[in-house]
């Protein structure tokens, strides 16, 4: 069995109107499964693990995804705060929903409605501008902005920031623009 524990920041879940996650305990994390699972296709003797990041440095696949890109970018270093949308501070939804606004895509302001947009993406197929969704259900939301990194709003004491994309309770990812 495999035991996983919590992120700092996993009590500080950001989908409005649902309550903060306290204690996971023991027992595999929902959503990590999929990032630890090794597919073997039939016919096939071996088959290769799933990449456990992409560090694509392609462009952002449209316009509107690169200005999401860019102004999630422009984003860090400010505060987290549940419930905002900035410009001064985010919650996780709230800052992909500016960014999105920015390329003028609006977006709910809610991890879980953003997660049923777009089109689904292969983790190994991400490009900059996909949104990348983390635990099930659904309760946190990050732009992936290339190179195997992405940026949120994840918890009060790390604000918005830009991390790798190969963090805990990774879910699924879907391309909006």
């Amino acid at each position: 069995m495999v035991t996983t524990r919590p992120t700092p920041d996993a009590h500080k879940l950001c989908t409005p109107g649902h309550r903060p996650l306290r204690r996971l305990g023991t027992g595999l994390l929902a959503g990590t499964a999929a990032s630890l699972a090794i597919v073997v296709a039939p016919g096939t003797a071996a088959a290769e693990p799933a990449s456990s990041s992409s560090s694509s440095s392609a462009p952002a696949p449209s316009a509107a995804a690169r200005t999401a890109v860019d102004t999630a970018r422009a984003e860090v270093g400010k505060s987290y705060e549940y419930g905002a949308t900035g410009p001064d501070s985010y919650d996780c939804s709230g800052l992909t929903q500016y960014a999105y606004r920015a390329a003028g895509i609006e977006l709910p302001h809610s991890s879980r409605s953003q997660s049923e947009m777009g089109t689904p993406v292969a983790r190994a197929d991400l490009q900059p501008g996909d949104l990348v969704f983390f635990y099930e259900p659904v309760s946190h939301v990050r732009i992936y902005v290339g190179d195997g990194q992405m940026v949120d709003a994840g918890s009060e004491e790390t604000g918005v920031s830009q991390r790798t994309v190969d963090m805990e309770g990774y879910n699924f990812a879907r391309r909006i623009a």
